[in-house]
Order: C-alpha cells, then sequence, then structure tokens
C-alpha cells in the first residue's frame, strides 16, 4: 500500500457516458488497486445521460443540493453542479459557478499528494494548481484536447484579448505543472514549445479495456433498433457527433452508394446531430439510420455487429484530437475506412498497422471507392481487424498504460 492520496479533478466522470469519463473510470480504478486513496472531483452528470448509470450511482445531495456526493466501486466521487443551458448567458453562470465551487470543495480536501485534470477545459488546470498548490502537492496535466487552439479553429474564437489571455494561461499551467501527459507525439510536438522544462513532458496513450471490448459473434443486439437486413452491409460509426467530423463526405457517400446494398449507422449524440436529421430527410437518405446514444455494455455489441467502421474527420480539426473510439473499434477486430490528413495524429498512429484503410486525398471518390472494394472483400475485412486486434493486445490495454501512470507517479515522489 502506497498511502499516497489522488484527487482526480475532471469535468466528466461516472455516471456520465463519454469516453473521457470511461478513461478516468478506469484510471481511477487502476489507482485504487495500486494502493492509492483516489478522490473526484467533478460535475453532476450532464453528458450522455443513460437512465440506468445514474440509477446505479445515485447522488446523495450535500447543504440543500450546493454538491452532490456518490460512491463508485468504492471511491469517493464529489459532485458540483453543472448543466447545459440553453441561454449562452446561464451557461457562462453555470461554468463559472462550477469553477468557484470546485476550488473551494477542492481546498477542502486533506492530505492530497497528487492532483491529476484532464483538458478539456483549459480553466481546470488552474483551480488543480491552487488546490495543489495548498497540499504542496504535485499537479499533472493530461492533455487530451490542445486549447485554445481548438477554441480558435473549431469555435471561431477571434477576440484577440480572449486568445491572448489562454494562451498565457496554457503556459502558466504548463509552467507549473509536475507533469505535462500527452496522448501521442503529434500532441507532443505541436506543445513542446510552449514549455519552458521540456522534461515535464510526458507520452501516455489512451487505452482500451480489452474485457469488455473485444471480438464476438452474437448476430443479434438486443434492442428493436438495430434490426438489420442479412443483405445489407453496415457502415458504422459511433460517437461524438460535432464539428469534428466531415459530414459533407459522409453524404456524398450516401448519395452515390443510394440503392446499393451499403447501409450507414450513426449512433451518438452531438451538436451537429439535428443537421444530420435535417440533411438525411432534406436528401430523402433511405440508406442512412441515426441513432442515440447507447450504453457502454452494448457498444462492444455494436461494434461487432458492423461490418466496416468509418471515421471521417473535418480538415480544420483533423491535427486538434485524436478519436479514442479507434482503441475499441481495433479491440473488437473490425476493420476501419479512416478519412484524415497526413501528418494527423490519427494518421500517424494508424500509418504502419495495417488494419485500415486510410484516405488523405480526393477523399469523397476514394470513400465511396474504399467502401466498395472492402464491402466485397471479406478476407481484408479480417485482415485489417485482426491487426489492430493484436495492435491493441500489445501496447494499449487498460493494464499496460495505467502502468504507465503508476509509473509517473512514482517518478515524481
Amino acid at each position: 500500500m502506497t498511502g499516497k492520496k489522488i484527487l482526480i479533478h475532471s469535468i466528466v466522470f461516472s455516471p456520465d457516458s463519454v469516453s473521457t469519463a470511461y478513461l478516468y473510470n478506469d484510471i481511477a480504478l487502476g489507482f485504487k488497486e495500486a494502493g492509492y486513496e483516489v478522490v473526484v472531483l467533478t460535475t453532476t452528470p450532464h453528458y450522455n445521460l443513460i437512465e440506468s448509470s445514474i440509477l446505479g450511482q445515485p447522488l446523495i445531495k450535500k447543504y440543500f443540493g450546493l454538491y452532490y456526493v456518490s460512491n463508485f466501486n468504492r471511491i469517493e466521487v464529489i459532485h458540483v453542479p453543472l448543466k447545459k443551458y440553453k441561454k449562452t448567458t446561464i451557461r457562462i453562470l453555470s461554468f463559472v459557478y462550477w469553477h468557484f465551487l470546485s476550488l473551494f470543495i477542492g481546498l477542502a480536501i486533506k492530505n492530497i499528494d497528487f492532483v491529476i485534470s484532464p483538458s478539456p477545459p483549459l480553466t481546470i488546470g488552474f483551480i488543480s494548481i491552487l488546490i495543489a498548490k495548498k497540499n504542496k502537492a504535485k499537479f499533472i496535466y493530461n492533455v487530451q484536447e490542445i486549447y485554445p487552439d481548438i477554441l480558435i479553429k473549431n469555435r471561431g474564437l477571434k477576440s484577440k484579448i480572449l486568445i491572448n489571455f489562454l494562451k498565457w494561461l496554457e503556459k502558466y499551467i504548463y509552467k507549473n505543472a509536475s507533469a505535462v501527459i500527452t496522448i501521442d507525439q503529434n500532441f507532443f510536438d505541436q506543445i513542446e514549445d510552449r514549455l519552458e522544462n521540456k522534461d515535464k513532458l510526458e507520452i501516455i496513450p489512451n487505452f482500451v479495456d480489452t474485457d469488455l471490448y473485444r471480438p464476438l459473434t452474437q448476430k443479434i443486439i438486443p434492442h428493436e433498433l438495430f434490426i438489420k437486413n442479412p443483405k445489407k452491409i453496415i457502415l458504422l460509426y459511433a460517437g461524438n457527433i460535432g464539428f469534428y467530423q466531415d459530414w459533407e463526405t459522409v453524404f456524398y457517400a450516401a448519395n452515390k452508394l443510394n440503392g446499393s446494398n451499403i447501409e450507414f449507422w450513426i449512433v451518438g449524440e452531438g451538436v451537429k446531430k439535428q443537421y444530420l436529421i435535417d440533411e438525411i430527410q432534406k436528401q430523402n437518405f433511405t440508406n442512412i439510420k441515426i441513432m442515440p446514444y447507447q450504453n457502454r455494455e452494448l457498444m462492444p455489441l455494436i461494434n461487432s455487429y458492423a461490418d466496416i467502421h468509418f471515421i471521417s474527420i473535418s480538415e480544420d480539426m483533423e491535427h486538434e484530437g485524436f478519436p479514442s473510439k479507434v482503441y475499441t473499434i481495433m479491440a473488437s477486430a473490425k476493420p476501419m475506412i479512416i478519412i484524415t490528413g497526413k501528418g494527423s495524429p490519427l494518421f500517424n498512429f494508424l500509418k504502419d498497422l495495417n488494419c485500415s484503410i486510410l484516405i488523405t486525398e480526393n477523399k469523397t471518390d476514394n470513400f465511396v471507392n474504399s467502401i466498395l472494394e472492402l464491402s466485397n472483400d471479406k478476407e481484408r475485412q479480417y485482415e485489417l481487424g485482426i491487426n489492430g486486434y493484436n495492435e491493441i493486445n500489445k501496447n494499449y490495454t487498460k493494464k499496460k498504460i495505467i502502468k504507465k501512470y503508476i509509473d509517473l507517479l512514482n517518478k515524481l515522489q
């Protein structure tokens, strides 16, 4: 037993149902199994809410709802209220409230040895630094997405005052962190010159729970939405439906393949979902199905049920993130068609693995041609799938990656 105490400070955690929450659920359990005392400071559930998850981890009101507490596998979780309000001003006020109350609650937690926070948001790092300084603890910042870059490119942030402030805040966080974790070499290279002390930078990739995600042969999904015509080839995208994806290329392919045996399934939630629904109705697509976000326990079966997976990334966003769903697809031994630019984090990860078809140019026509070729080549589908499966089990299992986190903590002591 280490006797050391870790505070995980994250904007999402169980019972939120989103990739970063699942990632940090597993990291928290890994720390606990290694003998650390773990406390989590997060929000009230507000992302991809699933009733069974909420019921399985009930929140107990404290001080008339000032904050809540819950228990995640005997780990204390403190939830500060945060909601997705429709009005921008109220959303901002809720966001500010969450920061301030998280700070006061975090400062009241005693005997912390490590504070670890994933981005986004960038501002969470500032609050975590103050909590760490009060406890004379080590602060570890985990760069899951690079800010403020993603706000400038994705959200069109143009205010020079705000951009300069966020860039200052980014440098402040890097300067005051004991370690900065990036999830791949591209992110490492992108922020390396922003750190005064480059020795702080570590690469620890994300991972997949191979006990959950694995090849499955079941041919029926116990859900009324997932009824497959045996004559159809199913192309699946399951995840966030947002600005990160290039949906126009998907529409182009669906239009070209309309009337064929190819069917696109898009499973998830996000800010662009209504846009997709409207476009499907407007263009009268009969080969695209939009389905709601599904419970994590059902996703391995959905992954294996599909014939081919696809990810189409917007050119503006391809260097700003890494879709963690790639790991779960590979762990399910399924082939992928990936649209992304050369040199992007996803391209560099996949280029030598021979587990996907990578499309970097003439994207629309090459996407269509790749779908047609791969859908008619079962041997190629199997080859790509098994190559991805072997790579995951060699390098990206939960056990192997959490050991890297433990090794980092040991180095910082």
